[in-house]
């Protein structure tokens, strides 16, 4: 919403002033140095998984730190502070929205998780992914259809399939493993390396709270899973059970 008068400047109210503060804060907060060193770090190279991201170079405790004092910023100028260039802008934007989402109702919850999906082209990185997708994308359909994730899994867009996989993590922290095991052999064959980790993560998951079902898993796809996909998945096994699975 915007105050206007005869002046030829436009001057924000409500929401939109303190979304104007959040982002002179996150301004202050920046950091050059450490922004070079985040661009090297996610891969912002010409070909790379990020190929353009831009950083400020702000650490995440500072950025909850900001994301505390704006809680009371709306849902919809939470997806606008999405849209940003900046990294550390859409990821501020994601744990505002997860915190928002966990104290929301049904209806709300049911909003941010609909604009959270019409919006994965901002969700473009593995850090963005892993601390929102679990908690909105597996908070909705816990107890709903499933559907969703597989058809996640099939895009050709490598975060929503990060998305699809990630967002099982919410269903294992409640002992239920069928969506990740189906998840994970859907993304056997991936040609991305940050789906390998994903799925081998998701599996260790499970494995930890039940070694049985993992083992089960691995035992029919560890010989053609790719192997950072297998190495995450036995990380925590038993030296011999793990160099059994390795074949050495």
């Amino acid at each position: 919403m915007t105050r206007t008068s005869n002046s030829k400047f436009t001057r924000p109210i409500g929401d939109d002033v303190s979304l104007a503060e959040l982002r002179r804060e996150v301004r202050a907060a920046a950091n050059p140095e450490a922004a070079e060193k985040s661009k090297r770090f996610f891969k912002t190279g010409p070909g790379q998984y990020s190929e353009g991201d831009i950083f400020l170079g702000i650490r995440v405790p500072v950025l909850r730190q900001i994301a505390k004092q704006f809680k009371q910023l709306s849902t919809a100028s939470l997806f606008k502070l999405l849209q940003s260039k900046y990294h550390e802008e859409r990821l501020l934007a994601l744990f505002m929205l997860v915190a928002k989402f966990e104290k929301s109702e049904n209806e709300e919850r049911k909003n941010i998780y609909e604009l959270y999906l019409q919006n994965t082209e901002k969700i473009n990185n593995w850090d963005l992914v892993d601390s929102s997708a679990h908690q909105i994308v597996g908070g909705q359909l816990f107890e709903r259809s499933r559907k969703p994730l597989l058809k996640l899994a099939k895009s050709k867009c490598l975060w929503r399939r990060r998305i699809a996989i990630i967002a099982t993590f919410h269903f294992i922290r409640r002992d239920d493993f069928e969506t990740t095991l189906e998840i994970a052999e859907l993304l056997l064959q991936d040609k991305e390396d940050l789906i390998h980790k994903a799925v081998g993560w998701m599996l260790r998951e499970v494995g930890e709270r039940d070694h049985s079902l993992e083992v089960s898993f691995l035992e029919i796809y560890a010989d053609t899973m790719p192997r950072t996909m297998l190495r995450y998945a036995i990380e925590k096994f038993p030296e011999i059970q793990r160099r059994r699975f390795l074949g050495k």
